[in-house]
């Protein structure tokens, strides 16, 4: 078979058009990917982080520690990981808050604990000992205030409460509020 020379640089000008635009859509996807990776990247972190708060009177008021705490550029939110949050009471025994992760938003005024979160306060003379089990927890530091609408397994010695759903206020009077489905078994002696 014999082609012509009109068919023949036809066929190639095809081939090169062809060629041209794949080059193009691949080089398109490649500044796509490229761009989304450095949008959503971090621009600072730190090891062992630390942070401190006091009250008006100069005392402890919270503390927030996590393994480690990355800020991210774009959204402007930082995530942390195992992080620890204590309400500190110059009165009474602390409350100890750890979870897997947590996040705190853009210009927000709320610590998002995610996945499975622990509540402890150790129990003393005046007080007894106090586990919360939950997750996905929403905590207003500076309020001492927190919620979570998944289960949560409250236990103080033999005592054992559950329900769906948490509000949680850590300052003095202590309020613990179970919203639904809740049960309980309790020690009598």
């Amino acid at each position: 078979m014999i082609m012509n020379h009109k068919t023949f640089y036809g066929f190639i000008m095809v081939v090169a058009l062809v060629s041209f635009l794949w080059a193009e859509l691949l080089k398109q996807n490649t500044n796509t990917t490229l761009r989304g990776a450095v949008e959503h990247s971090a621009d600072y972190f730190s090891v062992g982080y630390q942070k401190w708060q006091m009250d008006e009177k100069g005392l402890l008021d919270t503390q927030l520690t996590a393994n480690k705490m990355t800020h991210y550029s774009d959204n402007k939110t930082i995530i942390l990981e195992n992080p620890v949050m204590i309400f500190e009471d110059n009165t009474k025994s602390p409350w100890k808050i750890r979870a897997q992760t947590g996040e705190i938003p853009t210009n927000s005024d709320f610590v998002l604990l995610n996945g499975a979160v622990f509540i402890e306060r150790p129990g003393n003379v005046k007080e007894r000992e106090l586990a919360i089990e939950t997750s996905n927890l929403t905590i207003f530091p500076q309020t001492h205030f927190a919620q979570t609408k998944e289960w949560t397994h409250l236990r103080s010695g033999r005592n054992i409460t559950t329900g769906l759903g948490m509000k949680a206020n850590f300052n003095a009077p202590i309020h613990l509020e179970l919203l639904a489905k809740v049960h309980g078994k309790y020690e009598t002696k």
